[in-house]
């Protein structure tokens, strides 16, 4: 007999230690509470269709950034995916430069800071056709996104 109620009373001690280590345990876990904004507060920028097309699908286009060889084809090759020269589709162009813009910072844009030297306050990217923040290039795309309208 002494075997059995040793048994139980290992039981219950297991019962017990449970109990009180599991408010513990719960305590961690809460009531459902709002998701977190996200980054930039979901501040959106809207940018111009005709002034994309007008000032810098041309600057892309001067400086050979398109889906030819390794550049900008998506997939392993970077965030920012263009059309090929024999198939342009600027709606798509637009598109994909608009997500290469930070309506949070404008001038720490992708689209701005990747083309632009190291020297001049750029980020790495593997062509640099901009040296300077004063490269008319430059100064074409910054303006496209400037005059986006924030929501």
């Amino acid at each position: 007999m002494p075997v059995k109620h040793a048994g139980r009373g290992r039981r219950a001690a297991s019962l017990v230690i449970t109990a009180l280590t599991l408010p513990g345990v719960v305590h961690g876990c809460s009531s459902p509470t709002a998701p977190p904004d996200p980054p930039g507060g979901g501040t959106q920028i809207v940018l111009s269709y005709d002034e994309f097309v007008q000032t810098v699908s041309p600057v892309l286009e001067q400086n050979g950034c398109s889906a030819t060889g390794d550049c900008h084809g998506g997939g392993i090759r970077g965030t920012l995916e263009l059309s090929p020269p024999n198939a342009k589709n600027l709606q798509f162009d637009f598109e994909q430069a608009s997500l290469q813009v930070s309506a949070t910072d404008r001038d720490a844009s992708p689209i701005l800071t990747e083309p632009l030297a190291i020297s001049a306050g750029g980020t790495p990217h593997g062509v640099k056709p901009f040296a300077a923040t004063t490269d008319s290039g430059y100064i074409s795309i910054r303006q496209w996104i400037q005059d986006g309208v924030v929501q």
